[in-house]
């Protein structure tokens, strides 16, 4: 009898562990239910301007093609011209309009003086 006592006590503090595992198992399926239709509706919502996006980009890749095909040699001379843009300052406008780009200073090496 006692046997059949201590059976029935391990079982009986056995199931709410199963019972826990079951219940972490549903609300982790609850879990991935949910996010999947946030996700779904996100899209739902998002795809309209997916599409737009998607008919821009179909109407501008032509005038993008021409212009780097225009434009591709003219910044392969530049940037031969250029060694280094890190090397220069930021453009400043003058009052009179006009657009200079200043390089800036080497750096003084030891015993070295500015004047």
């Amino acid at each position: 009898m006692k046997q059949i006592a201590a059976a029935l006590a391990l079982s009986l503090t056995l199931t709410p562990a199963v019972a826990q595992d079951s219940e972490v198992e549903e609300g982790f399926s609850l879990m991935e239910r949910g996010a999947k239709l946030l996700f779904e509706g996100l899209m739902q919502e998002m795809q309209p301007r997916l599409d737009e996006l998607e008919s821009m980009t179909r109407e501008l890749e032509p005038k993008f093609r021409d212009l780097m095909s225009k434009m591709g040699p003219a910044l392969a001379d530049l940037a031969e011209m250029v060694d280094d843009f890190s090397n220069y300052e930021a453009p400043e406008m003058l009052d009179n309009g006009d657009i200079i780009i200043r390089r800036k200073p080497e750096p003084l090496q030891d015993g070295e003086i500015e004047i």
